[in-house]
């Protein structure tokens, strides 16, 4: 621990409003910690959330950690509350949102002098748990660095934790673990029988907020508070990880989402509404006007082009709105019906058109690259559809930008049997796509396709993956690959084979919610490209979570 590190984190605290101080006497000591930046950890809803649920219960101190390496070297994590190094504490429950921060999880670790390997600690070291939702779809290739894993929503996990680490705080190891593998969505590697870990989910989104808790400066969002309007997805897009791991559908009802807009107004003007899509609220309509009424600044993480509602838009317009996030994902009908987004072209040019008239500046695009049976046809019909959007915008204020992204296959969704395409691959489509809209104005934007892989290989992988993290000498695809050689492991395995229905799946250790017979029939209708049923609605499909 640095000195300067110390100033750096009381500046922090300084510019915070919402932080939580408490007395540590006789108290549980849990550090929270988001493997990356500050800067993304705290424009994560989920993590304040949790923070805030922890710090609820009057025996509990939980205080905040983040990874920032800076120029090559890094300082020992240090609580950002009480400055305080982690082997102080009691527990490190660390929220995982992306594979690739697992990385630095174990950056952490060994900066902080604990040893990596769970068989290595005892007693006298605190207990590791992780959460998240790249941990609840498949905790195995962590599973050796960890004493457990909480499998779901961490209002659903938290009161039962709780319990029985009070109780067992001062037990032997072995016997908290035992008695922690007994909690509900709670994964214990040491302590697996044959039963799988069922996920967990709250039943009623009434009895607990997910709002900002702190505010701060140094976010993605500044000095907006944030409310989760909705969480789940009905839709069942087949490659979304979020659509399957958060159901089923769910919202708060109106009275509760205004009576938590009331209370952020005590801090800010501008409210932000989460969902996988703020327009599946049943009553996003009568929440716009209402939010208007009180004079917010209005912004929303994205919208869907059905249903698209006219209310939400013209609130952001009147809230001086700058950018608004759409999701194609692919260019053609016949990719978008094979992976189930139910959205055709002219539903993409009336939503763009509707959004360049309200004169939003930018609109942001999404597509994939590497979806099942793509072909350069498919890539050409990308770039075609973002041409034709951009004629659509001429005369207007509003610009476009493209995001792309590979396709990685994610453990319980019904694309979790299928490859992902090679590096090769995956850079010659990208590189067609930015070499025929960046000479016409659109911006573009694209994820590594060697890091995809490297995401793609943990999101599919096992506990044999634990020796290529442990081994990595810094964050490098160079040193990915030459940990993965001297493991004799290979991304072709883990991510470049079509899976077979018959082969044990590492992620089987755990019981998503959603049936087996759902995902692998959900696969099949993919498979059948001339599949012509209707779309669904926003409902739930019977997938067997409800």
């Amino acid at each position: 621990m640095t000195w300067k590190a110390v100033q750096e984190a009381r500046q922090r605290l300084d510019s915070e409003r919402g932080t939580t101080y408490k007395d540590w006497g006789g108290k549980i000591h849990i550090a929270l910690i988001y493997p990356n930046s500050y800067y993304l950890g705290m424009s994560n809803l989920g993590f304040q959330t949790i923070y805030r649920l922890l710090n609820s219960y009057d025996n509990i101190v939980c205080e905040r950690v983040f990874w920032e390496p800076k120029r090559g070297k890094t300082d020992e994590p240090i609580s950002l509350e009480s400055q305080r190094p982690l082997p102080d504490f009691d527990v490190l429950a660390f929220s995982i949102s992306y594979e690739l921060d697992y990385f630095n999880v174990i950056q952490v670790l060994k900066e902080s002098g604990i040893p990596l390997l769970a068989s290595d600690r005892d007693e006298r070291h605190p207990l590791l748990i992780a959460g998240g939702p790249c941990v609840t779809a498949n905790p195995l290739p962590l599973s050796p660095f960890f004493d457990c894993f909480a499998i779901g929503e961490g209002e659903a996990i938290v009161p039962r934790f709780i319990e029985v680490i009070t109780d067992g705080v001062e037990d032997k190891k072995d016997r908290l673990l035992k008695a922690l593998a007994s909690v509900p969505g709670v994964y214990v590697p040491t302590q697996y029988s044959s039963k799988p870990v069922k996920r967990q989910w709250l039943k009623d989104l009434d009895s607990a907020a997910t709002t900002s808790v702190i505010l701060t400066p140094d976010t993605e969002f500044g000095d907006m508070y944030l409310i989760e309007i909705a969480r789940g997805c009905g839709w069942g897009c087949r490659f979304c990880l979020a659509g399957f791991q958060f159901r089923p559908f769910r919202y708060w009802r109106l009275e509760s989402l205004v009576q938590q807009a009331e209370n952020g107004l005590k801090y800010t003007n501008k409210i932000g509404l989460l969902a996988a899509a703020v327009s599946d609220y049943p009553e996003i309509d009568e929440l716009a006007h209402t939010l208007h009424r009180m004079d917010v600044e209005l912004s929303v993480s994205s919208l869907r082009f059905r249903p698209f509602s006219q209310a939400v838009l013209k609130a952001l317009a009147k809230s001086g709105a700058q950018t608004i996030t759409l999701a194609p994902e692919a260019g053609s009908e016949r990719l978008r019906r094979i992976i189930n987004k139910c959205v055709t072209e002219d539903d993409i040019i009336e939503a763009v058109d509707r959004i360049a008239k309200q004169g939003i500046r930018q609109i942001k695009l999404y597509f994939m690259i590497g979806l099942p049976t793509e072909t350069d046809t498919d890539i050409d019909e990308i770039v075609r559809l973002s041409l034709a959007l951009r004629g659509r915008t001429e005369g207007t204020l509003t610009r476009l930008a493209i995001t792309v992204e590979p396709f990685v296959p994610k453990a319980g969704t019904p694309f979790q049997w299928l490859a992902m395409a090679k590096e090769d691959v995956l850079t010659h489509r990208l590189n067609r796509i930015k070499s025929s809209l960046t000479k016409k104005g659109i911006e573009v934007r694209a994820e590594s396709a060697g890091w995809s892989i490297v995401q793609g290989v943990l999101a599919r992988g096992d506990d044999k993956l634990g020796a290529v993290l442990a081994n990595m000498q810094r964050s490098s695809l160079a040193a990915w690959r030459r940990a993965l050689k001297e493991a004799n492991l290979s991304p072709d395995y883990y991510v470049h084979r079509e899976l077979t229905f018959n082969e044990p799946l590492p992620w089987s250790v755990l019981d998503s919610g959603v049936k087996f017979d759902y995902l692998s029939e959900e696969l099949q209708k993919a498979h059948r490209s001339t599949e012509t049923s209707p779309c669904p609605t926003s409902e739930c499909h019977k997938c067997g979570v409800c």
